[in-house]
């Protein structure tokens, strides 16, 4: 559960970095201004969709710093690139299909984070 007044010293951390007015930042991050202000007064709790508009677009701010106070602001980390189609790298060269006279039953694409994508025919 996220603390409301933690989040908000933190918001206003955000706007004050960027040396944006709170009608800015709103503007910024395309939410209506009300909705800046009834957040930085408490009356209303941060919706998901908008906590996620916030790291779309700034990327120096870590979800985790931003929810829990955990990590820092600006994030030391390079951003993961979004929206970026993956390369593929290959170690051996991989068979053509329009000549190969083998079926391909599955392809699995591993990236460099970790995480896999796996592909069944």
């Amino acid at each position: 559960m996220v603390n409301t007044e933690d989040f908000i010293k933190r918001l206003q951390k955000i706007i004050g970095y960027y040396n944006l007015s709170a009608s800015a930042f709103a503007d910024k991050v395309n939410v209506p201004r009300s909705s800046i202000s009834h957040i930085l007064s408490g009356r209303n709790k941060p919706s998901l969709e908008f906590v996620m508009k916030i790291l779309d677009r700034f990327s120096e701010v870590d979800l985790y710093w931003l929810l829990n106070g955990k990590g820092s602001f600006p994030s030391q980390e390079k951003p993961i690139a979004k929206k970026i189609k993956p390369q593929i790298e290959s170690a051996i060269p991989l068979p053509d299909p329009k000549t190969s006279h083998k079926d391909i039953d599955r392809v699995i694409i591993f990236y460099k984070d970790g995480s896999f994508k796996n592909y069944t025919n």
